[in-house]
């Protein structure tokens, strides 16, 4: 990697704290990165050499940690989440809460990173599984079109308020959507009521699928990389 550089994590209390790389020495593009339910910031960080490697454009990658709260879902236990799960059927019961909450701190990361000088065109927000829902949440919500929004093994949250909240700007933001045949997680058919959803909204939205579970793979690696430089070249 050409100048790749980890940086220390926030000190505002404002702020999630984060894990930073960035591929150039003076990036001109951004990438907030979510990760899944229990992980943290660390967990895509190998990605951005492999990312590199395939032609990804230079950009300051910001991988925020979720907070840590009680998953219903896994008998309470607290871990990092975006937000609550209560059951399996996450249709039927979501934490609107929890995902506002969130959606309201990846906003403050993304105003960080216009302070710094990247403008909303040159930021991308990504995201896997509760990560992706949440790149959603926010992207189709900002007052002017991000660069791109990536969502791996995800689906779209507070479906029902989409119609009413999504700004023009945000459906006009390219999605990245990607989720793997055998996941049994967030099963495929999620993600792709999801696409249609979207599509139904006029975004505009690049599918894939592939045969893996809930992960994911070089090839979806490979095509991430051919998007990600096309939305930031």
């Amino acid at each position: 990697m050409s100048d790749t550089r980890a940086t220390s994590p926030s000190q505002s209390p404002e702020l999630l704290e984060c894990v930073e790389l960035q591929t150039h020495p003076q990036p001109d593009a951004s990438i907030v990165w979510l990760h899944g339910l229990g992980a943290d910031g660390f967990d895509f960080v190998p990605l951005v050499r492999e990312l590199q490697a395939l032609g990804a454009p230079a950009a300051r990658y910001v991988f925020p940690h979720a907070p840590m709260r009680p998953v219903t879902i896994n008998r309470g236990y607290v871990m990092r989440a975006w937000y609550d799960i209560v059951i399996a059927d996450i249709d039927q019961r979501e934490d609107p809460a929890g995902i506002r909450q969130s959606q309201t701190q990846i906003e403050a990361l993304i105003e960080r990173e216009l302070a710094r000088g990247t403008p909303r065109s040159r930021i991308a927000l990504a995201g896997f599984s509760q990560g992706g829902a949440i790149a959603l949440q926010a992207g189709l919500r900002q007052p002017e079109s991000l660069a791109a929004l990536v969502v791996l093994s995800a689906y779209l949250p507070l479906a029902a308020s989409v119609a009413s909240e999504s700004t023009a700007a945000g459906r006009a933001t390219p999605i990245f959507m990607a989720h793997g045949r055998d996941d049994a997680v967030i099963p495929v058919a999620r993600g792709r009521a999801s696409r249609d959803a979207l599509t139904a909204l006029g975004c505009r939205v690049q599918w894939h699928e592939y045969a893996i579970p809930h992960s994911v793979n070089d090839d979806e690696i490979r095509d991430l990389a051919q998007f990600l430089g096309e939305a930031l070249k």
